[in-house]
């Protein structure tokens, strides 16, 4: 009889495998031809546009977002965002509403040199969803990686999305630190000469 370890595992790793790849166009495609087309997009902001990749999500989804930020600046040579700084956040909170707080520094510099991503356990966050409209406004090339409900907001919003089927925070949450570090590790081994 599986422990209890074992099975949370079990539960995580089988989802990743079920995880559901698609383009904008709805069309499913495999894992690996989404890891290779962030991959590609990427080294296209690293070496020709000279642009930026902007990460957001909220509570959980916002430290991967600032820690993914931060291993593709320094591990990819990319520059990167998250405007998570606590003035911005509470400033634009309390002047716009929260809603708004990815949405507002998006419409201003984020443009179609650039990527985002966008991160969320639900995928219905209000100001992610926002956030991504906002980059597809500005012809950004965008990312979602979303989870529990399959026809949650951002699913199918992005250029590229991942969605993980698993059903509480915490499952989606680790489902989502794996594959936000698989994609980054993939660009790694592809173009600078392997991981550190």
């Amino acid at each position: 009889m599986k422990g209890y370890s074992e099975s949370y595992f079990d539960l995580i790793y089988k989802n990743l495998k079920e995880m559901k790849v698609t383009v904008d166009n709805g069309k499913e495609i495999t894992k690996d031809e989404g890891f290779d087309i962030w991959a590609e997009r990427a080294r296209d902001v690293q070496q020709n546009t000279k642009g930026l990749i902007f990460f957001c999500g909220n509570g959980a989804s916002a430290s991967m977002a600032e820690h993914m930020s931060h291993d593709w600046f320094q591990n990819a040579v990319i520059n990167t965002t998250t405007c998570a700084e606590v003035s911005h956040v509470t400033a634009i909170s309390n002047d716009f509403g929260y809603e708004d707080v990815y949405a507002y520094r998006i419409e201003r510099i984020v443009s179609d040199r650039d990527i985002m991503v966008a991160i969320s356990s639900s995928g219905d966050s209000q100001n992610i969803v926002k956030a991504v409209l906002a980059a597809k406004k500005n012809n950004a090339f965008v990312i979602t990686v979303s989870g529990k409900k399959a026809d949650n907001k951002i699913r199918k919003m992005g250029d590229l999305n991942f969605y993980v089927p698993l059903n509480t925070f915490g499952e989606v949450e680790s489902a989502h630190a794996v594959l936000l570090h698989g994609a980054l590790d993939y660009f790694l081994d592809k173009y600078m000469g392997g991981r550190h």
